[in-house]
């Protein structure tokens, strides 16, 4: 009798658990996810190198040191926003290329893949970090640049499409490359890629230094349309620039859409 009332009461109480066994909510999950992967962009040392050292040393040194012409005005006022795309360029772009393309290697992805949190969710909580990290990074940069003597105006609203589109299109291309390529080529790609585009892309030099060709060839490059969208509405007051927007936009689909596509997990 007593054996037959002990099994009674553990079918009874069978399926009970504290806490409940069973996946979490799909927000708390794409949360937790966004703060660990926040987390690891701000441990890395490289990453920390690419994404706050590099772009505060450019803007204090050019700024403060008369090496560039960078036209009438105020030097800082010319750099800051250059200095901001370069940032949103570092973390959405470089590390995030660098960070997922070894992660795909070790088979860190493919582990996370059979996880109970999607792969777009996981895709969510990336972008949800490098908009994380960017908002430090623009903090920072902001307050750097305010201690210089900017003097920023124009329209909010569009600067923050600007800053939007600029990380979407970075990151498709990062995606792309990490996804694609191998993470020893990703890490080589994406470092010469940042060069390139930081000494070419209207960062710290004025694309009407270049000659006309390459200055157009150039003007079409992400990197150029966030950087001279940001002056043309922090610098000169322009309320919204729908070229650089445009160019953005272009990127950010061809990015993203071919990234979705294209992207292997192993």
């Amino acid at each position: 009798m007593s054996t037959g009332t002990h099994d009674a009461g553990t079918r009874a109480g069978a399926g009970t658990y504290a806490p409940a066994p069973g996946a979490a909510p799909l927000a708390r999950m794409i949360a937790a996810q966004t703060a660990f992967e926040t987390k690891l962009l701000l441990r890395n040392g490289e990453q920390l190198l690419l994404t706050v050292i590099i772009p505060s040393l450019l803007l204090v040194l050019f700024s403060t040191v008369d090496i560039v012409d960078t036209g009438a005005g105020a030097a800082v006022d010319f750099l800051a926003p250059g200095v901001l795309a370069l940032a949103v360029m570092s973390t959405a772009f470089t590390g995030q290329a660098i960070a997922t393309g070894f992660e795909r290697r070790y088979g860190v992805l493919k582990r996370l893949a059979v996880s109970p949190l999607p792969r777009w969710a996981l895709m969510t909580s990336k972008s949800f970090s490098v908009l994380a990290t960017e908002v430090l990074q623009i903090v920072l940069l902001a307050v750097i640049a305010f201690a210089l003597g900017w003097s920023p105006h124009g329209n909010p609203f569009a600067v923050v499409l600007l800053l939007v589109l600029g990380t979407a299109a970075f990151s498709g291309i990062g995606l792309l490359m990490a996804g694609t390529l191998r993470a020893e080529a990703t890490l080589a790609a994406a470092n010469l890629v940042f060069l390139l585009l930081l000494m070419g892309g209207g960062v710290i030099v004025p694309l009407d230094k270049f000659p006309d060709a390459a200055a157009s060839v150039l003007g079409l490059l992400p990197i150029s349309a966030l950087s001279e969208g940001l002056r043309d509405v922090l610098q000169h007051g322009a309320a919204m620039p729908w070229s650089a927007l445009g160019i953005l936009a272009v990127w950010a689909v061809l990015g993203l859409g071919a990234a979705g596509r294209l992207f292997r997990w192993e």
